[in-house]
């Protein structure tokens, strides 16, 4: 069964039925599997609980660990790169060494500038943190604290935070909303940050690439932070620019069901948790309307949930029939979600990649082929090529 907008009827259902409705829907909610023949093979392994990938060409990449490592993939082996100046990594929960992205003019020099989200702190006040180093072809020198979150919050939860360089040299950072009921920031629980401007949690940030707010943020006139781009956020760990339409994708954790894949424009509020199609853990009541006035409504809703993270839209030349989609990794449904769009932007259907292993990042490498980073203690990249 394809899940395309919030009109869709099992959607419409899934936060209003009663617990047998809501089982069937869970049992039947899937996409189909990928009609085009593929299989996946794997490249090298070895790292735990690996969380990004940043391409540096010739067969080599940086790859982060969630345990604050940093890994040179060369070919087929991981090699440890040492991170000279980095602040103490808080590792508790979700946090750890997160996404990590190269500055677009350094793609092809021999010393590259390195940017990493981080969450730095400790179990009762932490944030997240952007870093920058030189990437000398072993380590990672001179590394230096470029932003952090204004407001610290408390346990390892919803951090987000995946980082895309837009194609006016702006970087975008996604910083999560902070955490379950009954956590709280500030005089509200930690969700409902997500809905307030004067503070960074729940929202994407545009940012130079020194760190500063970048100009022309279009939510400053109306009071928010200077750097926030878009709201209502709940757990951003997909991000991806289509080269092609200039359109940005974003796909976010729900709570208990209701994973989101947004078009995500300047200013946009994405309704969390005024508007979501997600229930509360405990007690599976549902977290705010299907819609509200004046917020976006995502592309996608996915129940039950497969726990997105990594997003790439695909223009390489390896499979031509997916050129064009949209593919996004899944932590708990263990897959691959491939989505197809019209040259409108419209999701016209889905289908999906069975991993067998949770997929933590998703990328097309520079030779044209889609790879994923599975979060595992012996972590593997794979790349997927056609059968």
């Amino acid at each position: 069964m394809f899940q395309l907008r919030r009109t869709s009827i099992a959607l419409a259902l899934a936060l209003t039925a009663a617990p047998a409705a809501w089982a069937e829907l869970q049992a039947t909610g899937e996409p189909p599997a990928a009609k085009q023949p593929w299989k996946a093979v794997t490249v090298a392994e070895g790292v735990r609980q690996p969380w990004g990938i940043a391409w540096l060409g010739e067969g080599r990449a940086l790859v982060t660990s969630k345990q604050g490592t940093l890994h040179l993939l060369n070919g087929k082996t991981f090699t440890d790169v040492a991170l000279e100046g980095m602040p103490k990594v808080f590792t508790g929960g979700q946090g750890g060494l997160l996404d990590i992205v190269l500055h677009p003019q350094d793609a092809n020099k021999p010393n590259p500038r390195v940017y990493m989200t981080v969450s730095t702190g400790t179990n009762d006040a932490n944030r997240t943190t952007l870093v920058r180093g030189v990437f000398d072809g072993k380590k990672v020198t001179g590394i230096v604290t470029l932003f952090q979150v204004a407001t610290d919050k408390s346990g390892g939860q919803h951090f987000g935070s995946r980082l895309l360089w837009l194609p006016d040299g702006t970087l975008l950072m996604s910083v999560a909303d902070g955490g379950n009921p009954p956590l709280r920031i500030g005089d509200r629980l930690a969700r409902e940050q997500a809905q307030n401007l004067a503070t960074h949690q729940g929202s994407i940030l545009r940012l130079t690439d020194e760190g500063k707010a970048a100009p022309g943020n279009p939510l400053a006139a109306k009071g928010a932070l200077p750097e926030i781009w878009s709201v209502g956020h709940r757990n951003v760990q997909g991000l991806a620019l289509d080269p092609v339409s200039g359109r940005v994708w974003a796909t976010e954790h729900g709570p208990y069901g209701g994973d989101e894949l947004n078009l995500v424009v300047a200013g946009g509020n994405y309704g969390w948790p005024l508007q979501s199609y997600g229930a509360d853990y405990k007690t599976h009541e549902p977290v705010g309307k299907h819609e509200v006035p004046g917020m976006f409504n995502p592309s996608v809703a996915w129940v039950p949930s497969p726990a997105p993270s990594g997003l790439a839209v695909y223009t390489g030349d390896k499979i031509a029939a997916w050129r064009g989609s949209i593919f996004s990794g899944g932590l708990a449904a263990k897959d691959i979600r491939r989505i197809a769009v019209d040259a409108n932007g419209k999701v016209t259907g889905q289908d999906r990649l069975d991993i067998g292993a949770r997929v933590r990042d998703v990328r097309q490498g520079p030779d044209g082929y889609l790879y994923a980073l599975t979060d595992e203690d012996n972590g593997r990249l794979l790349r997927i090529v056609a059968q």
